[in-house]
């Protein structure tokens, strides 16, 4: 009995340890495993290029803008395949309005363009998951999970795969948007399949929010120019749990859980209001109005602090506490702080340590502030050498990265000054953020996915 006890005593000391050990040992959402942006452990170079710290170059079939998630050995990558096979949409047709009050007339104008779109697909795009060695790039295994012709063009810069999967470390639930929710294993058997309908977004901009997990539970965010939802499904099965309707019109942005005395509630950025939901039964907690048009970026929660921002045709970020936040918060004292100057469109914020970093609109215009108090450290400095930015900042090692679309990352030290370290560049281009593993960075670009490690150490 005295061994027994021993024994449990050793496995309840190991076990947190254990834990962080294998939430440490990969990359499980777009933003990293606490959903800020940060790799705490990992120290990757600080410079590369097509010929320095690249340990290898791989091509990824067809076309995606996601962010790869990694467990342990092994990197997952969502990307659309166009083939020469031609065919019909199977949507229904696009709503000349729905419950978030506003025309989806405007996507369909000058002969089934979007703005700045091309012309509505008619070939059968093939959407897959593809495994790849993390040690060598090499393909592992390729599954299709859905065939279809898209019913929109998408942006111009968009893709047909730019939700992001996610991973518990035993699954693969890869969200397609219009073609479905999907869970794999990591051998690539599908496990189950949802189809949640068809999504009509403003302008056919496209899809592209990622779906968020905790516990057993895959929350969705179903914002559009129709009837607009949340919903809830069993990990396991991928049975409904809930479902709530939203007077919301489209938006991109990802949900995030936040533990609140002990109970998980969803967050999401909208325009009418942004939205917690109790993770459980679904019941809506708070709301907050303040956001821009066309939210995107994901709202990041740390030490009881949600940080919720927008950046379309206006600037908005808003610190909310969480413990404070009840009904209608709009401005309450359960806004902590807001500011309303250059924030991001497209990028999420990174929140390393006590430090917010963000960008204004989609340009390489940076603004740096302490997160506890909103003070400002610094703001408008200009990233020379980026333009146009979609991919979010990612921090480790002490320092910031920031990834341009024409392939150029700028490395600067974090901390309340600003101090370039290095400019780096790839001959590709990049939508999707980075993804940190060890000392590993791993760039996913339109042709290639990029792993970028010393050539000495790990």
């Amino acid at each position: 009995m005295k061994s027994f006890n021993a024994l449990l005593v050793l496995v309840l000391l190991l076990t947190p340890a254990l834990v962080a050990q294998s939430q440490s040992a990969g990359w499980h959402t777009w933003r990293g495993n606490d959903t800020t942006g940060v790799a705490p452990k990992s120290n990757p170079p600080t410079e590369w290029s097509e010929d320095k710290n690249v340990r290898w170059k791989i091509r990824i079939p067809g076309d995606g803008a996601s962010t790869p998630v990694i467990v342990k050995d092994r990197i997952y990558v969502m990307s659309a395949v166009k083939t020469d096979r031609d065919g019909k949409p199977t949507a229904g047709k696009r709503p000349t309005s729905g419950r978030s009050g506003r025309s989806g007339r405007r996507g369909g104008r000058r002969g089934g363009r979007g703005m700045r779109g091309s012309r509505a697909p008619t070939k059968v795009w093939e959407f897959v998951v593809v495994a790849l060695d993390r040690k060598t790039g090499k393909e592992i295994w390729k599954k299709k999970v859905h065939e279809e012709v898209p019913h929109e063009s998408g942006h111009r810069t968009g893709s047909q795969a730019s939700n992001s999967p996610v991973t518990d470390g035993e699954h693969i639930y890869a969200f397609f948007g219009s073609r479905g929710v999907h869970c794999l294993d990591l051998d690539g058997e599908v496990k189950w399949s949802v189809d949640l309908g068809s999504l009509f977004t403003r302008n056919q901009f496209g899809e592209g929010s990622s779906p968020a997990l905790h516990g057993d539970t895959l929350v969705v965010n179903w914002d559009h120019e129709g009837d607009s939802f949340i919903v809830a499904l069993n990990k396991k099965t991928g049975k409904e749990r809930w479902r709530k309707e939203r007077r919301e019109s489209t938006s991109w942005g990802t949900p995030t859980v936040a533990v609140v005395k002990g109970r998980p509630q969803v967050i999401i950025t909208a325009t009418r209001a942004s939205k917690a939901y109790d993770l459980k039964s679904g019941k809506e907690l708070w709301s907050c109005g303040g956001m821009t048009a066309n939210c995107i970026p994901t709202p990041i929660v740390k030490d009881g602090i949600a940080y919720l921002m927008s950046g379309f045709r206006g600037f908005s970020l808003q610190a909310i506490n969480l413990a404070a936040a009840k009904g209608d918060i709009t401005d309450t004292k359960a806004v902590k702080w807001s500011h309303g100057r250059n924030t991001s469109y497209v990028p999420s914020a990174l929140l390393y340590g006590d430090t917010l970093y963000f960008l204004r609109s989609n340009n390489a215009v940076l603004s740096c502030l302490d997160a506890k108090s909103g003070k400002v450290h610094y703001e408008g400095q200009r990233l020379d050498g980026l333009r146009t930015v979609y991919s979010s900042p990612v921090g480790a090692g002490g320092r910031v990265y920031i990834t341009s679309r024409d392939g150029a990352t700028k490395v600067f030290a974090h901390g309340s000054e600003y101090k370039e370290l290095a400019s780096n560049k790839l001959d590709d281009t990049f939508d999707g953020s980075a993804a940190i593993v060890g000392n590993e960075i791993f760039l996913r670009g339109r042709k290639y996915l990029y792993c970028i490690g010393s050539k000495t150490t790990n």
